[in-house]
């Protein structure tokens, strides 16, 4: 992890699973941080004790700093921490850089920097991959969207994180974030539906996982993230099949409005909502297996 050499002084919004670390992340590469509580305090008083100072209000955030970090759920949380009453806007100041981390839609993200550049105000989006593991080594990968002078301006900041690639201009980093979500949430279904095939017809699973994997249907989800979830009989952690759900949500606003019809990612996103539908929302997205389970006549949860 690169190690600042300027004074950038950085807000944080968001310390959740992901933004926490973050933050500590960033104070761990000698950035001066101040957070301002978005829902809960807790994970404030944590980054207390590694320097981060608390700032009364998002407004005093931004008026005090050189760049805001946002780290938000989604469009709408964003928009409040930056337009809303009190909010970012209200102590913008030209020569301010907001580098929103949150994954949203890019159509969202090109409004956002319409109304912040009218008050001289930069803009990047920059979500990432890696969760909260990576985000607590410092090693998320980081897509980002913006103007060049503006990314090489906030990059250290952003290498405090992680690994930044500059990816094209605002709306881009969005995009091929969305890219990723894309895949996974396909990638997913896919292995559900094959492995419960697999199972069906009296395979051991083991022994398929280990053909696969030298094999073209070999992936990421199948070799590394199913055997610690569904596999290993739990679908606890991970990542939420709920923000996934909102994901690829955004992906298919980002299709619309390019005109784009994505019918594999269509049927996903209802796929997903009928599992969350029962009752499934915070478990690991994993759990879409569990309708497969209940199509094969074989589900115990």
């Amino acid at each position: 992890m690169a190690r600042v050499t300027t004074p950038l002084r950085i807000g944080f919004i968001g310390l959740g699973a992901m933004g926490e670390p973050m933050a500590r992340s960033l104070r761990r590469a000698g950035f001066a941080v101040s957070a301002a509580v978005y829902r809960r305090r807790e994970a404030l008083e944590r980054l207390r004790t590694d320097g981060v100072q608390e700032a009364p209000s998002y407004a005093a955030l931004a008026a005090a700093s050189d760049v805001v970090v946002l780290c938000v759920p989604d469009a709408p949380q964003v928009e409040e921490a930056l337009f809303g009453h009190g909010g970012v806007a209200s102590g913008a100041h030209a020569g301010l850089t907001v580098i929103d981390m949150s994954t949203i839609s890019p159509v969202a993200s090109r409004a956002f920097a319409e109304r912040l550049a009218s008050l001289g105000v930069d803009f990047v989006d920059a979500p990432v991959s890696g969760g909260p593991t990576r985000a607590a080594s410092g090693t998320l990968t980081i897509m980002a969207g913006a103007k060049p002078e503006v990314f090489a301006r906030v990059e250290p900041v952003l290498r405090g994180m992680g690994n930044p690639t500059l990816l094209g201009g605002i709306g881009m980093g969005e995009t091929v974030k969305l890219v990723n979500q894309i895949i996974i949430s396909n990638v997913m279904i896919a292995n559900a539906e094959a492995l419960q095939f697999a199972k069906r017809a009296g395979a051991d699973l083991d022994a398929v996982r280990a053909v696969i994997a030298t094999a073209t249907g070999h992936n990421y989800v199948l070799d590394q993230w199913l055997p610690k979830t569904w596999l290993a009989g739990t679908f606890e952690g991970g990542f939420a099949m709920d923000l996934l759900r909102k994901d690829v949500a955004a992906a298919l606003d980002a299709a619309r409005s390019m005109q784009m019809a994505m019918p594999a990612t269509g049927l996903a996103y209802q796929l997903y909502t009928a599992r969350s539908a029962q009752g499934d929302g915070a478990l690991d997205y994993s759990a879409i297996a569990k309708s497969y389970e209940r199509i094969a006549g074989d589900e115990t949860v």
